[in-house]
């Protein structure tokens, strides 16, 4: 089994997105794109960042580049943002983290569509994208997404998408000071849905 690690300038190209790793002349729009999401809409979306402090922005997007750098580097997490081809626009992120080598290859799964972007179905398009990464070019043989019991549209996107329910983790991550129980769900490449 060939394992390699992704090259810094890896990009995938769906059907209405691109999926790549953030570059230091994305803060602009990455900037742009978390100060104009609409007002939280529920406990798992964000509020909009304040542009107040800049020094405090650009900090945080240079710590951003570079654990996506160290961590991509190690083959543990690669951290991408998610841009409309048709605009430019960050329209959300993907994540494919906790991987395990050796017997295992597997990983778990995190994705977020900006709140502006929500309806379009670029959740699936996301998730499609993510496994082809996580599948072919990364020789994965297993993913797995974490989802707190209530979130029902995760949960339906992601059973869209091709993963099967395997059951609940009690106590799985520790989030705002408690330990939370999550639904697991979980795609192996013999499923065959790229």
């Amino acid at each position: 089994m060939t394992i390699g690690l992704l090259k810094s300038n890896f990009q995938l190209n769906t059907k209405r997105l691109i999926i790549r790793s953030y570059k230091k002349n994305d803060y602009k729009e990455w900037k742009r794109a978390y100060s104009s999401l609409e007002k939280k809409k529920n406990k798992w979306d964000f509020n909009p960042v304040s542009l107040d402090d800049e020094k405090k922005l650009t900090s945080h997007f240079s710590n951003l580049l570079l654990h996506n750098k160290k961590n991509s580097s190690q083959d543990y997490k690669y951290h991408f943002g998610i841009f409309e081809k048709k605009s430019g626009n960050l329209v959300g992120v993907t994540m494919i983290m906790d991987i395990t080598r050796n017997i295992f290859q597997n990983a778990n799964i995190g994705y977020h569509v900006l709140n502006p972007y929500w309806g379009k179905g670029y959740g699936k398009e996301i998730a499609r994208g993510t496994l082809k990464i996580a599948f072919s070019y990364l020789s994965l043989h297993r993913v797995e997404a974490a989802i707190d019991p209530h979130n029902i549209r995760s949960i339906k996107m992601v059973k869209n998408v091709g993963f099967r329910k395997e059951g609940r983790s009690r106590n799985r991550l520790f989030l705002h000071g408690r330990w939370k129980d999550m639904m697991i769900y979980a795609i192996t490449k013999e499923d065959k849905i790229l």
